[in-house]
């Protein structure tokens, strides 16, 4: 895994993302409820940052994501199309 030529993003990040969407679309076919999808994934991404981050770069990512929400930025997901 290398980092894009800026060092923010691995190059395979494109491919772990539509990874985890299939993943999503699957378990939503299959039934299970949305929030149990989302707690699933994140506390599945909390215990791999664990294995392989130390606290500060899980703080880091953390804070982004945080960002994201305060920003607004996830508000034009919810308009593009819902999970259910």
């Amino acid at each position: 895994m290398s980092l894009d030529p800026t060092g923010m993003a691995p190059e395979d990040l494109s491919h772990a993302g539509s990874v985890t969407d299939k993943a999503i679309e699957y378990m939503i076919e299959q039934g299970i409820a949305p929030i149990s999808v989302a707690s699933a994934l994140l506390g599945g991404a909390l215990g791999l940052m664990a294995r392989e981050m130390d606290d500060k770069a899980i703080a880091n990512v953390l804070r982004s994501a945080l960002n994201s929400v305060e920003s607004g930025e996830l508000q034009a997901m919810r308009a593009e199309k819902p999970v259910s």
